[in-house]
């Protein structure tokens, strides 16, 4: 019997490309219904209590709303088996594409699960089905307002106060997001605030646009496109090295799916993508920035999505896929590693009279607040449902305050602490720092 009688040597030609569905049918076809997607695996827990890690399939355990059962959905899609409808769209949609699923199978079967998501709300929208109302909404008021919220243009800038130093011309940008400007103005200030304690001159962009992150998000992936180039060049032409942001969400957005959007590496961006986190852990370690008034509370840190697991930086990749799944040329798996963890840790652990305590689902195994890539919009109870989970976890370990890096993340767990009457008090990362310098 022949090698190739024995062996199936076929290859197949492949690329890590989410404009198409067919791409990612391997990955489809090869989940193993593991679960690895919804569970923390028990190495890297304390014990049983918090030991799930999708918030999707918490909320609605049928299959089909876990990463395992949308394999199967997409596949069926993809062969033509199954057609859009109402039922398929909301469980496409209801799923904050947190990552939290990818980083589990890649420990298991390095399947592209993150990808293939992606990938089948692209076709949901190319196919005429997707996205949902709510995101068509947002879709409006980026096009109109250039902010998600539908708020005036002109009203981008009326975060800054007085105390706030803006240069007109520096080697960094900050890039407030539509959040910051319009939403949550102190974390804008507080970031402001930080850059200017640490002697980091910045600018900010004359004419800021929304960064996109939903239109991506829900497969609008043309809209998302064309705002990517506009934003790229509008950075270019700043003459910025860096760009500095202090959401979660357009930190992924800018330093992540720019790229892919792009079809370029995040290196060849033409200038460093960075969050406020990084920037302050290093001023604080060469002594530029110092925290000496004493935050005498107890505190815990939930890893915002964007700035964890989903960090990691985009290469594109296109080659051949052989025998037993093999690839040509090497690639190199995005595991959720190059996330802000070390920096995040470094800057809580320098405040003085405050206790930092961790809950036991941390770093890339963190439990998503559930208000990012359009379920806010579209689903608000899977969103409340996800951030109550969490905030469960905050109380387990007796904290304070609950500690985030995006506002995305600060708005949906204040509208939870508030809607129970919770005591916890929620704060971004900017406004800690801030709070511990003397002013």
């Amino acid at each position: 019997m022949r090698k190739d009688e024995m062996f199936d040597t076929k290859k197949t030609k492949v690329a890590l490309d989410v404009t198409n569905l067919n791409n990612f049918v391997y990955d489809m076809q090869h989940c193993i219904k593991c679960k690895g997607c919804y569970w923390v695996e028990h190495t890297y827990m304390p014990g049983v209590n918090f030991s799930v890690r999708c918030p999707s399939n918490l909320w609605n355990d049928f299959d089909s709303y876990g990463a395992f059962g949308k394999m199967r959905i997409g596949l069926a899609v993809e062969e033509g088996k199954l057609q859009w409808t109402d039922k398929l769209l909301e469980i496409i949609y209801a799923d904050p594409l947190c990552g939290a699923c990818d980083v589990g199978c890649k420990r298991n079967l390095d399947l592209e699960i993150e990808l293939t998501l992606e990938a089948l709300r692209i076709k949901a929208v190319k196919d005429g089905a997707g996205p949902m109302p709510a995101h068509k909404k947002i879709a409006k008021n980026i096009a109109t307002k250039h902010n998600q919220f539908g708020s005036p243009h002109e009203n981008r800038k009326k975060w800054i106060t007085k105390d706030v130093k803006v240069a007109e011309k520096a080697d960094m940008v900050y890039f407030v997001g539509c959040s910051a400007s319009y939403v949550n103005p102190e974390i804008a200030r507080a970031t402001a605030k930080v850059l200017n304690a640490s002697g980091n001159k910045f600018m900010l962009m004359s004419d800021e646009w929304c960064c996109g992150n939903t239109l991506y998000s829900v497969g609008m992936i043309d809209e998302a496109r064309e705002l990517a180039k506009r934003n790229v060049a509008a950075v270019k032409k700043t003459g910025a090295k860096t760009l500095v942001t202090s959401c979660a969400e357009g930190y992924r957005m800018w330093k992540v799916d720019y790229p892919k959007l792009l079809n370029i590496s995040t290196s060849d961006l033409g200038f460093n993508v960075v969050h406020l986190i990084e920037v302050a852990d290093e001023a604080i370690k060469s002594g530029n920035l110092k925290l000496t008034k004493a935050v005498d509370v107890r505190f815990t840190y939930h890893d915002s999505c964007g700035v964890s697991r989903l960090s990691d930086p985009w290469t594109p990749w296109k080659g051949e896929r052989g025998w037993m799944g093999t690839v040509n040329p090497p690639l190199k798996r995005r595991r959720g590693k190059s996330g802000l963890y070390a920096q995040s840790r470094n800057i809580l652990n320098a405040i003085p009279g405050a206790k930092f305590v961790e809950m036991p689902r941390i770093r890339e195994n963190a439990f998503c607040c559930g208000a990012g890539r359009g379920v806010k919009e579209a689903f608000p109870d899977l969103a409340s449902f996800s951030a109550n989970h969490r905030l469960d976890e905050v109380k387990s370990v007796s904290a304070e305050v609950l500690v985030s890096a995006c506002p995305w993340c600060k708005s949906n767990f204040s509208q939870a602490v508030k809607a129970n009457g919770d005591s916890v008090n929620v704060m971004d990362i900017a406004e800690i720092i801030s709070a511990a310098l003397e002013r």
